[in-house]
């Protein structure tokens, strides 16, 4: 009996600490369908830390998807469906492309401006093997472009949202290339599993 109960401890222990090893997984719930991502702490902790800060704090409900590429990326993080601009509530993040993720199709990335280490809010999901976005070296034009996860379920809503028609758009940043006509919205992100 001592030993069936020291096997059951053993087994619960090292199903919880499985558990606890399993990466964190994001819903982003939009107004296409919903998109489960996977997220990658042990290859880009910075910027998982800093992605999922922006989740649990509600800051992506409501954004929507500014940028469509098709064949290239989509992009959010940045504004409402109003073009009303969403600023970020914390510091840029280091740069961490150099970890040895590629923006191979279906990954997640951080945007960013010409300053390598100017990520903050904004991502881009990857329609295809975008390899020119790679850590190439630790220069301004090297560095490249940080990928922290992948979209494990909903690459079909992904590749319709890339589909959809855009257009130039008049705003108050002035004039913006491949907006969607009908605005895209993440209705909701949230984490559905680890992320503790």
């Amino acid at each position: 009996m001592k030993i069936l109960s020291s096997l059951i401890i053993v087994f619960v222990l090292s199903m919880v600490s499985f558990a606890k090893s399993k990466n964190p997984i994001v819903l982003l719930k939009t107004t296409e369908g919903d998109i489960y991502i996977e997220l990658f702490p042990d290859k880009a902790s910075k910027t998982v830390e800093n992605f999922l800060k922006y989740v649990k704090e509600g800051f992506y409900n409501g954004i929507i998807f500014h940028r469509v590429i098709d064949g290239f990326v989509i992009q959010a993080g940045g504004f409402d469906k109003n073009f009303r601009y969403k600023k970020p509530t914390h510091e840029p993040i280091k740069n961490e492309a150099n970890n040895g993720l590629m923006n191979l199709r279906g990954t997640i990335a951080m945007a960013r401006t010409s300053d390598p280490h100017s990520a903050n809010a904004q991502f881009f999901i990857n329609l295809k093997d975008n390899h020119f976005l790679n850590h190439k070296n630790k220069t301004p034009q090297g560095w490249g472009y940080t990928v922290f996860g992948r979209v494990i379920k909903g690459m079909e809503i992904v590749d319709k949202i890339a589909k959809t028609p855009t257009t130039i758009k008049a705003t108050p940043y002035g004039y913006m290339r491949d907006v969607p006509v009908k605005p895209i919205i993440i209705l909701e992100a949230k984490v559905i599993e680890g992320g503790k």
